[in-house]
């Protein structure tokens, strides 16, 4: 038995492909209605909720949900997976919160939208009590491949919260390019094509970019931070020409200005790691 709090689209997509797979689930949502067709318990209260099964997994908006849902209820002996979104020092205060109460607390993070959870191509990033992990990993593994990296609490989120940190950054790199070519008049769908092959190769640079991290050093060549910098202003000065929103080339650029004040200007451009590094 399983029991699922939040049917939200991720909810919903979970709690289908556990039924796909066989399991009893037992789901609460403050709008039941949101369970219709979804063949599935629902709970009249969180306390049945939490009643029917020793899993509980959580599909919130955010922490502060969970508080707000779970605060006051019995969590004794309960594993609670929060799949939620939110900051890393935010899941380790829940984990805190959670082990006071008797609860064993793993959090992690869909790396797949709703469309795709409970396929081949879903992985979801868990930290926590490896022992806890494991023995459901059966249950876990139904929503996508169980990617385990570590037992300190956040590291799911963490590691969640990076893989959005490149997606988001991408898709809103792919608008604003998009926008560049529009503001001349090119159809989109003429530049789609190309766009789709530059992301493509982005994944070439990134070996060499994580032998230069591990090895602290950035031998300049011909990408080199002065380099690419100037080219990061002409994206500025197209942008500024265009009439098209320059915050993002902007702040890409400001990272070459830094890298090269910092004494980085003839080093590759990984040296930017050692800009935005802690």
């Amino acid at each position: 038995m399983i029991t699922v709090i939040g049917l939200g689209p991720m909810g919903q997509a979970m709690v289908r492909g556990f039924r796909k797979a066989g399991h009893e689930v037992t789901v609460w949502n403050r709008t039941a209605s949101r369970a219709e067709g979804l063949d599935a318990t629902v709970a009249p209260t969180v306390k049945d909720a939490l009643d029917a099964s020793e899993l509980v997994i959580l599909s919130l908006t955010d922490y502060k949900a969970m508080y707000d849902i779970l605060d006051g209820q019995t969590l004794k002996d309960k594993v609670i997976v929060n799949l939620s979104s939110d900051s890393p020092n935010k899941t380790r205060a829940a984990a805190k919160w959670a082990n006071e109460l008797g609860a064993t607390f793993i959090d992690g993070g869909i790396m797949v939208p709703a469309e795709q959870v409970a396929t081949d191509v879903a992985y979801v990033f868990y930290s926590g009590p490896e022992d806890a992990v494991r023995k459901y990993e059966p249950e876990l593994s139904v929503i996508g491949k169980v990617q385990y990296v570590g037992s300190a609490p956040g590291l799911g989120q963490l590691f969640y919260q990076a893989q959005l940190d490149i997606f988001l950054t991408a898709l809103a790199s792919y608008l604003h390019a998009t926008a560049l070519i529009e503001a001349a008049g090119v159809p989109a769908a003429e530049f789609f094509p190309f766009a789709v092959e530059n992301f493509d190769t982005v994944s070439y640079f990134l070996k060499e970019a994580l032998s230069n991290i591990q090895a602290g050093e950035h031998p300049g060549d011909a990408a080199n931070v002065i380099m690419m910098g100037a080219t990061a202003d002409h994206v500025v000065t197209a942008s500024n020409e265009s009439g098209v929103d320059a915050a993002l080339p902007y702040a890409v650029k400001s990272l070459y200005d830094r890298a090269i004040a910092n004494g980085h200007g003839r080093d590759s451009w990984t040296s930017l790691y050692e800009v935005v590094k802690k």
